[in-house]
């Protein structure tokens, strides 16, 4: 048996999805909806086994699962809407862009009893499950702190131009696209964080996003996460998590690629796959099935986005 899916927007995140639940055997994401026709046009070129619908609610009703990849200020419309139809429910991140707003989300999504993801994609990624393993193992010895590196020449980057809204400030830039999914890394390995201090750069261009980020966090026990992003000059996209033990430090670059230092140069734990994306997308929809049949799996809960969410937002307001 496979679960129908309906997604909600066909931008890159949902054309992306829509691909890689066609090839899981246990999905098949028959039922479509962009308000744009260009992209609605677009997406049944790429699968011509999906039908795009009237409307976003005629696609929630004919589905078992809905996937939401619009951008965030719309979401809670088409996410209550699913709830209330008793659908499963995946979000795209991030959770949300305002506070009160995401709080008085959660209290509404909480009265519904259906399962309910949010797609940070190194949740159900080897690297994150080992790293857990090795510091339960004592591997890495005592925990000293993370580094979260970020840099690019432009934002967006090439293959995000078509999404114009991540080049705003009101929803996009690389804190809520990029980091966010660190914030969440780091969250999993050591606990809850909290701000002390950050900058945020902004352009002359009041509505753009920030160009630059320097942050300071501390989980619990004081730990201390250090982030620095940049956005400017001709340079390799760097996409950089360092977690840093006694014993041995790990390294996560460009979302999937691990690797140990026990004080030399990091070495590589495993052989990159040839399509390092679609491993990724296997896992979170492997870990999808699990939870949509209300069994134990790694996916992200819309609590610990909501966290995330705060800490993003929090730091993007220090200026």
């Amino acid at each position: 048996m496979t679960t129908s899916v309906a997604i909600i927007g066909l931008g890159i995140m949902g054309m992306r999805m829509m691909k890689h639940m066609r090839l899981h055997e246990k999905f098949s994401p028959d039922y479509l909806w962009d308000p744009n026709p260009i992209a609605c046009a677009n997406a049944v070129k790429h699968d011509s086994k999906s039908l795009i619908m009237k409307n976003a609610s005629d696609a929630i009703e004919n589905a078992d699962l809905v996937y939401i990849a619009c951008p965030p200020s719309v979401r809670e419309e088409y996410a209550m809407k699913t709830v209330q139809m008793g659908k499963a429910l995946f979000l795209e991140k991030p959770f949300g862009i305002k506070i009160q707003d995401s709080k008085n989300f959660i209290k509404k999504l909480q009265n519904y009893d259906v399962p309910i993801a949010v797609n940070f994609t190194q949740a159900a990624g080897v690297a994150l499950a080992d790293i857990l393993k090795s510091k339960n193992n004592d591997e890495m010895g005592e925990m000293l702190g993370v580094d979260i590196i970020v840099t690019y020449s432009s934002w967006p980057r090439q293959w995000q131009k078509e999404a114009d809204w991540l080049r705003f400030k009101k929803e996009g830039g690389m804190t809520r696209e990029v980091i966010s999914h660190f914030i969440f890394f780091t969250e999993r390995v050591i606990g809850p964080l909290k701000l002390i201090w950050a900058k945020s750069s902004y352009p002359t261009d009041i509505t753009l996003c920030e160009t630059s980020i320097f942050a300071k966090l501390e989980n619990e026990e004081g730990l201390p996460v250090n982030i620095f992003a940049s956005v400017g000059g001709i340079q390799p996209d760097r996409q950089e998590l360092t977690i840093k033990g006694s014993k041995n430090s790990r390294k996560v670059s460009e979302f999937y690629k691990d690797s140990v230092s026990s004080g030399n140069n990091f070495i590589p734990l495993r052989e990159e796959p040839k399509d390092p994306r679609a491993v990724s997308l296997k896992a979170q929809l492997d870990n999808l099935v699990l939870k949509i049949n209300n069994k134990p799996n790694s996916l992200a809960t819309i609590h610990e986005a909501f966290r995330v969410q705060k800490l993003v937002e929090e730091i993007l307001s220090k200026t």
